[in-house]
């Protein structure tokens, strides 16, 4: 059995979403070529001499953003990966708290009821995701959900509360580069929880959830992600997730990752509460 299939597994068994994958599509070619075990070349450039982040990449699975990975093993198929949490206990206000001691998945999670992952599940799920850049742009295509997601890049603002078209589960983003660093930063308003929620352990969000994000590609097969977690209704103060990303095969393809209607998981009582705590 592929790592790739025992990631799909590891997320139907901790908060059971319906995974509607066909099962006689082709098996994943990154567990036969793993990147980690060749020497990495120089960071990519793209024409405008930026560093190209475009491709398919792994990262790690983080089913609580609290702790740090156990291994250095991708959500799919390489070898490389890493989390690091904050280094110790999240600083939750009352809220965040008391959401997190009486959240049940048995009781209901939004995943296993079709709804989207939303923006930190998505980077945090053991499925790839494909970055396409251009000058203007960086798409997010997330084979988890079949979701994307839109960096602007044009020095457009945020909109204003007032201005912004609808409650979200992505956001709207914004980017630029410091550096060789791309610098993105997401606002709502976001769904809160219960119908989004940060990670598979079950911490809480609220509309105001503010996340920055910092990509630095480190050689061509490896990129540093950092994130940012801010948001003054679930947390008394910012913190921050480290982990390392692993670049797939150049002939690797995401697939379609489709949750279909009456999930046989929410139906039938299969979801249960086996998150580590």
């Amino acid at each position: 059995m592929s790592n790739w299939i025992r990631a799909m597994i590891a997320v139907a068994a901790l908060t059971a979403p319906a995974v509607a994958q066909n099962a006689s599509a082709p098996k994943k070619t990154a567990a036969s070529k793993n990147t980690a075990n060749k020497k990495p070349g120089p960071v990519p450039r793209t024409a405008e001499g930026k560093p190209d982040l475009s491709g398919v990449w792994d990262h790690p699975f983080v089913i609580d953003m609290e702790k740090d990975g156990r291994d250095n093993a991708c959500g799919a198929a390489e070898k490389g990966c890493s989390q690091k949490g904050p280094g110790g206990p999240l600083p939750m206000t009352s809220w965040g708290a008391d959401w997190l001691k009486n959240y049940d998945a048995t009781e209901y999670d939004s995943s296993a009821h079709c709804n989207p992952l939303g923006y930190m599940r998505s980077m945090n799920s053991p499925i790839p995701t494909q970055i396409v850049q251009r000058p203007k742009e960086l798409v997010f295509l997330h084979e988890a959900f079949f979701a994307f997601h839109v960096v602007y890049l044009d020095g457009r603002p945020h909109p204003s509360e007032d201005d912004a078209r609808q409650t979200t589960w992505y956001g709207h983003s914004v980017g630029h580069w410091e550096g060789d660093t791309m610098v993105i930063d997401t606002v709502g308003p976001f769904f809160e929880s219960p119908k989004m929620i940060l990670d598979t352990r079950g911490h809480a969000v609220s509309e105001k959830l503010h996340i920055i994000e910092r990509f630095t590609r480190t050689d061509a097969a490896h990129m540093s992600y950092e994130v940012t977690i801010d948001d003054p209704k679930a947390f008394t103060a910012p913190w921050k997730n480290t982990r390392t990303w692993v670049l797939m095969p150049a002939d690797e393809e995401i697939m379609e990752y489709v949750c279909g209607e009456n999930n046989k998981e929410v139906n039938e009582g299969l979801i249960k509460n086996n998150v580590p705590k």
